[in-house]
C-alpha cells in the first residue's frame, strides 16, 4: 500500500541509508500515532469504567514504548562497524525487538491481574455512542498503522517491523473484542468487560512470548529458509567451470550483514591462478547481485585420472543404489604403498534412521566389493543446507 512511497522518500541512498530512513520513520510514525491511541482509548475507559477499555489503553502505551525502541534500535543498528563489532551493529534491532516483547508480556501480566480482580467484584460500565465511535476511530487508525508498518517491512526486509506490523493487526482484533464486549454490555446489561480484559491479556502475553522466540532464534542464528536456499542454489547453477558445491555456511549479523562460505568443487589440473579467477568471480557475483559476502574454498577433483574416475563412478552408483538419497562430496583417491586411501563426505537426510556407523560399515562393504581392497574414510554430514 504505501510500498511506492517509501521507495520514492528514501530514493538516491544506499542500502544502509536507505533501511535507517525508513526505520526512523516508522518509528516516528508509531510513536505518535500509538500515543493519540493511547489517549483516545483512555478518554473512553475512563468515561465508561471499562477494565477491558483502559488496558486496551495501556496496551497502546506499551506499543509507544515499543516505538521509542524501534527508533533507539535503528539508530544503533546504523552506527558503521568499528574495532570491538567489525561485522557492525545490525543485530541491535533484534535486541529492540527483544526489550519490546519483554514489555508486551510485562503489560499483559498486569492487566490480567486487574481483568481477574473485576471479574470478582463486578461493575457496571457507563458506556455511551461516544465511547463506541471512539473505539471504531482506534480500530481504523490501527489498521492503517499496520500496513504501513508492513509495508516498509517488506520494503527493507525488516523482522522488526514485520514484528511491529503483527502486533499492531493484534491491536485491532484486541479492539474489537473490547468493543464487542461493550455494546454486549450495553445493549444486555450482562457483565462480560473482566472476561474481556482478560482474554485480552492473555492475547498480549502470547504475542509477547512469540515475539521474544523470533528475537531469539535472530540472535542464536536460525537455518536459512528454503526459499532463500534455493535462491542461492539457482545462483550456483550458473557456474558451469565448476564440478560441484557443498558446506554451505550462512552467518547473519543484521539484515543487511550476510557472510557465507561454501565449498567449490573444481578441476585438480587448474593452474592456482586460473582458480584464484573463478572464485573471485562466483565471490564477486554473490557480493552484487544477493548482497552475501562469501567466501570459496576449493576442493580439487582428479577428473583427469582414469582410474580415480572409475572409482568415483563406482562409489556414486553405491550411494544410488541404497535408496537413501545420500550425496557426497570432498572424495579423494590416495595411492599408498599397499592399498588404495579412498575418503569422502556423504550427505545425510534428516529422515535417515540408520545410525553413522551402520551408514559407513554399509557403504564400506560395498566398496571393497567393487574397487577391491582399500581404507575407506567417510566423514557424515547430517546439517548440510544445500546438497548437490
Amino acid at each position: 500500500m504505501f510500498e511506492k512511497w517509501l521507495d520514492a522518500y528514501a530514493s538516491h541512498t544506499t542500502s544502509e541509508k536507505k533501511r535507517y530512513r525508513i526505520g526512523t520513520l516508522s518509528g516516528i510514525v508509531g510513536l505518535f500515532s500509538n500515543l493519540i491511541l493511547f489517549f483516545i482509548k483512555l478518554i473512553a475507559g475512563w468515561l465508561s469504567g471499562s477494565v477491558s477499555i483502559l488496558t486496551d489503553a495501556i496496551n497502546s502505551l506499551s506499543d509507544t514504548a515499543s516505538s521509542v525502541l524501534t527508533l533507539l534500535g535503528f539508530k544503533i543498528a546504523a552506527k558503521p562497524a568499528d574495532k570491538e563489532h567489525p561485522y557492525g551493529h545490525q543485530r541491535f534491532e533484534y535486541i529492540s525487538g527483544f526489550l519490546v516483547s519483554i514489555i508486551i508480556i510485562f503489560v499483559g501480566f498486569q492487566f490480567l491481574t486487574t481483568s481477574i480482580e473485576r471479574i470478582i467484584n463486578p461493575s457496571k460500565l457507563e458506556a455511551s455512542p461516544l465511547i463506541f465511535v471512539l473505539l471504531i476511530i482506534s480500530v481504523g487508525a490501527k489498521v492503517i498503522q499496520g500496513f504501513f508498518y508492513r509495508s516498509a517491512a517488506d520494503t527493507i526486509h525488516s523482522t522488526t517491523l514485520r514484528s511491529a506490523a503483527q502486533d499492531s493487526f493484534n491491536d485491532v482484533y484486541t479492539t474489537i473484542i473490547v468493543l464487542a464486549a461493550s455494546l454486549l454490555e450495553f445493549f444486555t446489561g450482562w457483565t462480560v468487560d473482566g472476561y474481556a480484559g482478560t482474554l485480552l491479556a492473555i492475547f498480549i502475553i502470547y504475542s509477547g512470548i512469540s515475539m521474544i522466540r523470533e528475537s531469539m532464534d535472530d540472535l542464536l542464528g536460525t537455518r536459512p529458509n528454503e526459499q532463500e536456499l534455493a535462491e542461492i542454489q539457482d545462483h550456483f547453477e550458473q557456474f558451469d567451470s565448476i564440478l560441484g558445491y557443498h558446506d554451505l555456511l550462512v552467518h547473519n549479523y543484521g539484515p543487511n550483514k550476510t557472510f557465507a562460505s561454501i565449498h567449490i568443487e573444481v578441476d585438480d589440473s587448474w593452474s592456482l591462478t586460473q582458480a584464484h579467477v573463478v572464485s573471485d568471480h562466483i565471490e564477486k557475483h554473490f557480493k552484487d547481485v544477493l548482497g552475501i559476502d562469501l567466501v570459496c574454498h576449493l576442493d580439487p577433483i582428479a577428473v583427469q585420472n582414469e582410474e580415480h574416475t572409475r572409482i568415483y563412478r563406482e562409489v556414486k552408483a553405491i550411494l544410488k543404489s541404497n535408496q537413501l538419497n545420500l550425496k557426497f562430496h570432498d572424495f579423494r583417491v590416495e595411492e599408498l604403498e599397499n592399498q588404495l586411501k579412498i575418503s569422502f563426505d556423504i550427505d545425510v537426510p534428516e529422515k535417515t534412521t540408520a545410525s553413522n556407523d551402520q551408514l559407513r560399515a554399509s557403504i564400506t562393504r560395498d566398496i571393497i566389493l567393487k574397487v577391491g581392497p582399500a581404507e575407506v574414510v567417510i566423514e557424515v554430514d547430517r546439517l548440510s543446507l544445500l546438497k548437490h
